[in-house]
């Protein structure tokens, strides 16, 4: 689930147990249940986030909530002069969202570019959208659904995000025009190839037709790489937005846990010409971008799963699925 991804996540419900029966866990995800053009990552809350851990006070964590809200209507009250706000304002003003909702941010690697540049990277959670506009301030694309929601799809459209109707394939290319042009305008354009959020246990795949913008505009492409951990050094899913997750729910699991920590490593640029075609591109991207393609997995979380009393007999914990990438 993302509100500025190309995807859409369809996950089925979980049922409880019925009295007097054995509790059943799935032991891996469920089948992907996208397509080629509507990507779906398989990760739920149920079988992919982490406990929060250690978890603040319940007065403090509305005060963060009070917070990230508060700077985020003074980002909609300064939209209609977006374009005149200096870039470094920005990337600071997105570094405090995420340490508004008592995230750390720590961002690696050399600086993003200038002029026309696709910025991609793998897609965990709504804290993704601001922790890259830290690095560098972008257009958006998001899918056309946006427009129609309260609010937020005012929002992003007046923010400059590009839209994709993804029930129309016919219009990939146009889109695909569209994003080139922007980029060939000097502009940064944010593309979130896996086209939908994954734990960040798992990951998905990057789509190509974003990548051939960048070969059309002869633009660069700067992969992210963004991991979220708890500061000794632990990672952990609790910032995951996934699957039937509400936004109100992911961000209050955020703002509720303690020494949580944001991560984006920024790394080296793909340069114009280095790759002639947009699958080599996208999977250059891939390699670079997907945490999962240079650290260990992270284990799957412990979950007491509810079972029948037997007599009295403690009931062992039960290991919740394992979130192991799906295969093609």
């Amino acid at each position: 689930m993302s509100i500025s991804s190309l995807g859409a996540v369809g996950v089925p419900t979980a049922t409880a147990p019925t009295a007097g029966t054995p509790a059943v866990v799935p032991t891996s995800h469920a089948p992907d249940a996208g397509t080629l053009w509507r990507p779906s990552a398989p990760c739920s809350p149920l079988t992919c986030i982490d406990a929060a851990g250690a978890t603040r006070a319940l007065p403090l964590a509305v005060l963060r909530i009070v917070a990230v809200l508060s700077l985020l209507i003074v980002g909609l009250l300064l939209i209609p002069v977006g374009g005149r706000i200096p870039a470094g304002l920005v990337r600071r003003w997105s570094r405090w969202i995420v340490r508004a909702a008592g995230v750390r941010v720590r961002i690696d690697g050399g600086a993003a570019s200038d002029g026309g540049l696709l910025l991609v990277a793998n897609h965990v959670s709504w804290l993704d959208i601001p922790m890259l506009a830290a690095i560098r301030p972008a257009r958006m694309l998001a899918k056309s659904e946006i427009r129609d929601w309260p609010v937020a799809g005012w929002l992003t459209a007046s923010s400059g995000a590009l839209f994709i109707d993804r029930d129309r394939i016919r219009a990939l290319p146009e889109t695909v025009a569209r994003i080139a042009g922007a980029l060939r305008a000097g502009e940064a354009v944010t593309v979130f190839p896996e086209g939908s959020t994954w734990c960040g246990r798992a990951q998905g795949h990057f789509r190509r037709a974003a990548f051939q913008a960048a070969l059309d505009a002869g633009v660069p492409v700067q992969p992210v790489q963004l991991r979220y951990r708890f500061a000794q050094g632990a990672p952990t899913t609790a910032a995951a937005f996934v699957g039937r997750d509400s936004l109100l729910s992911s961000v209050w699991r955020v703002v509720r846990a303690r020494r949580l920590v944001a991560e984006a490593e920024v790394m080296e640029p793909i340069t114009p010409g280095s790759v002639l075609d947009r699958r080599s591109l996208a999977e250059a991207a891939e390699a670079a971008a997907l945490p999962g393609r240079h650290h260990a997995p992270i284990p799957a979380p412990q979950r007491v799963v509810p079972r029948p009393a037997t007599g009295g007999v403690a009931q062992p914990p039960v290991p919740a699925p394992s979130c192991e990438p799906l295969t093609a």
